[in-house]
């Protein structure tokens, strides 16, 4: 009995050493923290779609002739709320992408309209979004690069030897990348400041 059991416990602790070795941990590791990565980049922009309709809602209530930017913003919001996105999937990945930049840009938009309109950029409630929008803003860059330099950690990991054996064995892929036509978007947040109050008064 006592020999059985020594015999499993030798065999489960050569396996354990074995698959350590082989980087299987590492494996693992590597890729939880790309989707724990993932799902932040998702939570924060989750957190810029849930400020939009609120932050339209105040912009037409002093600039209701600017319908059509209303429109725009809204539209790449919903879009956007359509799209099932696949991380894994290269496709998915950038239609995802190229829908939050449609929504970024339509945002940029909006916010360039609200400059024609001193009232309301003095106005608290929309001040207040603005802040959260400039917040969220800079979490969206920050969830991002966490998520690019996970992605290309993993990649790289999964790439060398001998931990490529043991990847292709468990069915452990490349995974595919944000597609960043302009590097600069990675780590700069855009800027979304009118300045104060006062200013527009000058």
């Amino acid at each position: 009995m006592y020999m059985r059991w020594l015999s499993r416990f030798t065999v489960i602790a050569a396996l354990t050493a074995a698959l350590t070795g082989c980087g299987y941990n590492d494996i693992q590791s590597t890729d939880e923290a790309t989707k724990s990565s993932w799902s932040e980049v998702l939570n924060q922009y989750q957190r810029r779609a849930d400020l939009i309709p609120n932050l339209v809602k105040t912009v037409q209530a002093f600039a209701d002739q600017e319908r059509e930017i209303f429109v725009r913003v809204s539209e790449a919001r919903a879009r956007v709320g359509q799209i099932k996105v696949d991380p894994s999937d290269p496709e998915s990945l950038k239609k995802f992408e190229q829908a939050q930049q449609e929504v970024g840009s339509a945002l940029s938009r909006l916010l360039v309209v609200a400059e024609n309109y001193p009232q309301l950029k003095s106005d608290a409630n929309f001040r207040d979004l603005q802040a959260q929008l400039e917040g969220t803003e800079n979490r969206i860059t920050v969830a991002r690069k966490r998520y690019i330099d996970s992605i290309q950690q993993y990649n790289v990991l999964v790439r060398q030897f001998p931990v490529n054996l043991t990847a292709m064995v468990f069915g452990y892929k490349t995974k595919p990348q944000f597609s960043v036509e302009n590097e600069q978007a990675i780590s700069t947040a855009p800027k979304v400041d009118f300045g104060r109050p006062g200013d527009a008064k000058k």
